[in-house]
């Protein structure tokens, strides 16, 4: 993001349009060069950057590097661009076999080029870095190496953009999953606030999916829960439109979804917003409606409250970002197939060791440990290895301090109604949706804690889960949906367009759908100064 106005970037850049501003490592270069991998050769294949082996630093290089965010004047980027003198030729292949070419290759040759002189070893950019959170070597899966990445910035972090001491014109990271608010200040400081009653300021919307990206980049899981929360949607307008022997308000769901939103408010995850296309059984033509779906809340501290205050919250999920220290997987849309991992968010306070205890749905204690939460402690996360195939169903945690239970939360593995995107037939049914084999999530069993716990596992609970196991068809649908509406709430529907249904907002009309006003995201011709709104 900028956070200079443009006129202020353009005046200083015709004035110091000679130089090249790169901001350097500032290190020790022999470490530079280790931590960097520079030494190693590295190829990409099949979308992973593999090691390969050691090599030799060029000799008579003086080489460098640091940020791979720079401005770079037209000489020199043509220099870089067309020149074949050894330097050039050289540089390139080499950096053609390394991990992070951008972080090293312009700062190297500029460096070793007739261009020296005109290097500012200032990249005009605010980084925020977060080395404790940032460095957790997070990309794994990935590459073959371990690094490091800055964090997004928040409310907090406000001042960094007023420092005067040097010149900066850009700022990153910003995210508005992570925090909008931040965005919201640095535009008003900038240009000044937007007019009173100015819609959706505080609002933001995230597009997941849409029609045109088809449907076979959607998981199974995935697909299984927007379709539930269509007819979730539909079952709404029925009950909150329909008047007695008036069909107007009643549809029959048709397709798959056209689009997927995730919805924030005052950087509050407020769920998913699916449209899609039903049809209206009064007039039987086809419409198209979008839906908004919300988790219900399901962290609760034990009534009666315990002595044991620490602990704020609790949540399952999947995909953790140890760096934001939140769940990318918004909304927790869990499978029988996934990993969850179990997430608490603490205050300060004394040393204490807490036992947490997993519980599927039929009352199987899957897993149980202990975490010790030292008095510093903000969040700590476990995913502990269970067996797969989780049972399908609600999912209880507790955690306890003492054998005393302090608070629990509940999470939904999801039945799948779709495999590799087609309807599920019975034998894959059968395979995800019967759970682990033997009931045995772990090699260790639990089973001894049921009594102690006062968690007793009802015969007519696991087989009712057994005859869950092989439904199919609308039978599996209505099982899902039962379950969906367990943990998610429709919140309201809206129409995209014409529709029959006389009672029914149209979306542009709402201040929550993703078709409702959002004049701050509005983009235009490019203005004198600039801007683009």
């Amino acid at each position: 993001f900028s956070c200079r106005t443009n006129d202020q970037l353009v005046a200083f850049l015709s004035r110091y349009r000679d130089m090249n501003f790169l901001k350097s490592h500032g290190r020790d270069n022999a470490r530079f060069i280790r931590k960097q991998g520079l030494d190693r050769l590295f190829l990409e294949c099949d979308t992973h950057m593999w090691r390969l082996g050691d090599r030799r630093i060029p000799e008579g290089i003086a080489v460098d590097g640091g940020s791979d965010w720079f401005l770079l004047n037209r000489k020199f980027v043509e220099y870089v661009t067309f020149s074949n003198d050894d330097l050039v030729t050289k540089m390139k292949r080499f950096y053609s076999y390394t991990l992070l070419p951008a972080e090293s290759f312009f700062h190297t040759v500029l460096e070793n080029s007739p261009y020296c002189d005109s290097m500012v070893d200032n990249n005009l950019r605010i980084t925020n870095w977060n080395r404790k959170l940032g460095c957790k070597c997070q990309y794994k899966h990935i590459v073959d190496w371990c690094g490091c990445s800055p964090n997004d910035f928040k409310p907090a972090d406000f001042h960094r953009f007023q420092q005067t001491a040097r010149p900066t014109f850009f700022a990153r990271k910003f995210e508005a999953v992570v925090n909008q608010e931040i965005i919201g200040q640095l535009d008003y400081y900038l240009y000044g606030n937007y007019p009173s009653g100015t819609p959706g300021l505080r609002s933001y919307w995230e597009n997941v999916y849409d029609e045109p990206d088809g449907v076979h980049t959607l998981s199974d899981v995935a697909l299984t829960m927007y379709h539930a929360f269509s007819r979730l949607g539909l079952r709404r307008a029925e009950t909150s439109f329909h008047a007695a022997g008036d069909n107007s308000c009643r549809y029959y769901p048709m397709g798959h979804p056209v689009s997927i939103h995730l919805y924030f408010l005052a950087d509050r995850f407020q769920g998913f917003l699916i449209r899609h296309h039903a049809t209206n059984l009064a007039v039987s033509k086809l419409e198209t409606l979008e839906t908004w779906v919300m988790p219900k809340k399901v962290f609760k501290i034990a009534s009666p409250p315990s002595d044991f205050g620490r602990l704020q919250f609790s949540e399952i999920g999947t995909e953790w970002d140890a760096k934001e220290r939140l769940f990318r997987n918004f909304g927790g849309l869990l499978g029988p197939t996934d990993e969850p991992v179990g997430m608490q968010k603490w205050g300060k306070g004394p040393n204490v060791t807490v036992t947490v205890i997993w519980v599927d749905p039929v009352n199987v204690i899957a897993a149980t440990y202990d975490i010790l939460i030292e008095s510093s402690a903000e969040f700590t996360h476990y995913k502990p290895p269970l067996n797969l195939p989780l049972r399908p169903g609600v999912w209880t945690i507790k955690i306890l301090h003492h054998w005393v239970q302090v608070a629990e939360t509940k999470f939904l593995v999801t039945p799948l109604t779709f495999s590799n995107r087609q309807p599920i037939k019975q034998e894959e049914a059968m395979k995800y949706h019967s759970g682990p084999p033997k009931n045995a999530y772990m090699e260790q069993s639990f089973q001894g804690l049921n009594p102690v716990l006062n968690i007793p596992i009802s015969a007519a609970r696991v087989d009712q889960a057994k005859r869950n196991a092989g439904l199919v068809g609308a039978r599996l649908e209505a099982w899902v949906d039962s379950l969906v509406s367990s943990v998610w709430s429709a919140v309201d529907i809206c129409s995209t367009g014409p529709t029959a249904c006389p009672v029914m907002q149209g979306c542009a009309q709402t201040a929550w759908s993703s078709l409702s006003p959002d004049p701050k995201s509005e983009l235009g011709p490019v203005k004198p100064d600039g801007r683009l709104r």
